[in-house]
């Protein structure tokens, strides 16, 4: 135990910070849990910085382009954003007094650390940061309060220990289920409704995964889904006009999609499986999905009044994985889909192409260097 007579008298005769805490026991080593003030977490918790080598830090080097998304996600939501638990270790004098010798209260009381102690952060650097930045925009906030773990500190070697336990089993929540429960983003929301209100996304829908298994029963993901419709609907604050109710115009875009590809319509009617489609044709894959959004987009903006007629030419293409000719190199690379950038961009491109609608730059110069390889593979160079 640290709590001895000779530690409480020496805290005792110093500043201290004192705070209310829960004390506990993890593999034999005590703990405290407390709440901090928002204003003291800039002052109080400090952070190994970046010139530090990784062998003699126990924190990963802070990212300071993920600050400012923090920083904003606090400011714009001040009244219902929410942080989990920071985590620190003290390097100091420490001492509990219990509000009682037996029970419950003898695991609850005020943990007292004198004011030359670090206190130093294992998880939770970038929250760290972006409350300081946070403050500095809404100092209101200040008196808000985050909970705090505290251990005791045990030189570097715990410490990092300590941040490789910590992170070892952390999951990030796939980009599905972060859509499926953010109700913040108006896209996500909306998103979600079509899936209620487009035949195709209908009961077809994977909410969870980022990625269809081959025998899965689903057509797209939630995830696949709001890439495509955000590119659909991309450009619609310069075109109010035209995209004046985006969700009208996204389920009117992805219903008439689906009546020009007839194998969509035999899914719907439960004439074919999700997965045979998967296994045979282009257009069940989200690559495929994500470059409909954006032609949809130029489509749209280009025939403002004709775009649902244009969409007949959908009709004319071969979508079959075995049309090597028409898709290698843009949607499959070796006979298997990609999803890369490079790949979704020559996969629209070609479909812009299809539907005589202008290029931007980027894909120009994506279809100059596919037409030079595909040339190079001509020529046998």
């Amino acid at each position: 135990m640290i709590n001895t007579a000779s530690t409480e008298n020496k805290i005792r005769d110093s500043f201290t910070y004192q705070f209310p805490a829960i004390r506990g026991i993890q593999a034999g080593r005590e703990y405290y849990v407390t709440m901090c003030p928002l204003k003291l977490i800039p002052k109080i918790f400090l952070f190994n910085e970046n010139e530090i080598p990784p062998k003699l830090r126990a924190q990963r080097k802070l990212n300071r382009a993920r600050i400012p998304q923090i920083c904003n996600y606090m400011v714009n939501n001040p009244k219902n954003y929410i942080f989990s638990a920071l985590t620190a270790s003290i390097d100091g004098k420490v001492h509990f007094e219990p509000y009682g010798d037996k029970g419950p209260d003898n695991k609850v009381g005020t943990l007292i650390v004198s004011m030359t102690a670090r206190f130093i952060i294992n998880d939770g650097q970038h929250r760290r940061a972006a409350i300081e930045e946070a403050l500095k925009k809404r100092p209101e906030l200040g008196m808000d309060t985050i909970s705090v773990v505290l251990f005791l500190d045990e030189g570097l070697k715990r410490s990092q220990q300590m941040f490789a336990d910590l992170n070892k089993h952390a999951i990030k929540p796939t980009r599905s289920l972060g859509i499926l429960y953010d109700n913040r983003d108006p896209l996500s929301q909306l998103v979600i409704s079509l899936t209620d209100s487009v035949p195709i996304f209908k009961g077809l829908t994977d909410f969870e995964k980022t990625t269809i298994s081959n025998r899965s029963s689903t057509m797209f993901t939630l995830s696949s889904i709001y890439q495509a419709t955000r590119d659909l609907l991309k450009g619609s604050d310069e075109n109010k006009d035209i995209f004046f109710d985006k969700e009208k115009i996204a389920v009117e875009y992805w219903s008439e999609v689906t009546k020009n590809i007839p194998e969509w319509e035999n899914v719907i009617e439960k004439k074919v499986s999700p997965n045979e489609l998967r296994r045979d044709f282009l257009h069940a894959h989200g690559v495929v999905l994500h470059a409909l959004g954006i032609l949809g987009n130029s489509l749209i903006l280009t025939y403002p009044d004709t775009w649902k007629d244009q969409l007949q030419k959908l009709q004319q293409i071969n979508w079959s994985r075995s049309n090597t000719v028409l898709w290698e190199g843009r949607a499959m690379i070796g006979g298997r889909i990609s999803k890369a950038t490079m790949n979704l961009i020559l996969t629209s491109s070609l479909l812009k192409q299809i539907f005589g609608l202008p290029l931007t730059p980027e894909e120009e110069r994506a279809e100059e260097n596919y037409n030079k390889a595909l040339q190079e593979r001509i020529n046998g160079v």
